[in-house]
């Protein structure tokens, strides 16, 4: 077992990414929970649930904004590891589908992101309605697009596939091995 004591001085960081319906909000709150941490839910959830109206690319750059904002607020809470349910990668994809370009500042954000891993959800569960879920028939889609995407900008991610107990035993394999290199560097 890992000491999060051990970690004091760096912040782990690790975002749940991938398309919608993919398990991304229940295995970070199981990861915080294993972890003794704690983690950052969807912003996004909230502000569309509360808009009342279609939502914009000015509310995705609001979305983006409050994203940065929760997950600042909520890491002074974490202990030696953070788990985000969402990240930039996410926003990105969504703006530039839904309406054919995303704000630089976010792409510009999006390429200084300091992960140290990400945790790509594969679409191998069942679609789930939800009356922000927008595209049960795109999943395949939208995963390629987010693999592409976090090949091109090389930063460290894993494939999390199978049932909702599997993608928890996968992801924690990843993220022990994470833990015990980082404990390796700090001696």
């Amino acid at each position: 077992m890992i000491h999060f004591a051990d970690l004091c001085l760096y912040m782990l960081k690790v975002a749940i990414t991938g398309p919608e319906s993919t398990g991304k909000s229940t295995l970070s709150e199981q990861l915080a929970l294993h972890y003794s941490t704690v983690w950052v839910p969807e912003y996004a959830r909230t502000y569309v649930g509360n808009l009342g109206r279609p939502y914009t690319l000015a509310d995705i750059e609001a979305i983006a904004r409050g994203q940065l904002a929760l997950e600042r607020e909520v890491q002074q809470q974490a202990k030696g590891i953070l788990f985000s349910d969402t990240d930039l990668l996410v926003l990105k994809i969504w703006s530039e589908h839904a309406f054919g370009q995303c704000p630089a500042w976010i792409t510009e954000k999006l390429k200084r992101q300091n992960y140290n891993l990400c945790l790509l959800m594969g679409v191998d569960l069942p679609w789930e309605p939800d009356p922000q879920r927008e595209h049960p028939h795109l999943r395949q889609f939208f995963y390629d697009w987010y693999k592409r995407e976090l090949q091109a900008l090389g930063v460290p991610f894993v494939e999390v596939y199978g049932q909702q107990q599997e993608r928890l035993q996968r992801a924690r394999r990843h993220i022990d091995t994470l833990l015990r290199q980082h404990q390796l560097l700090k001696k």
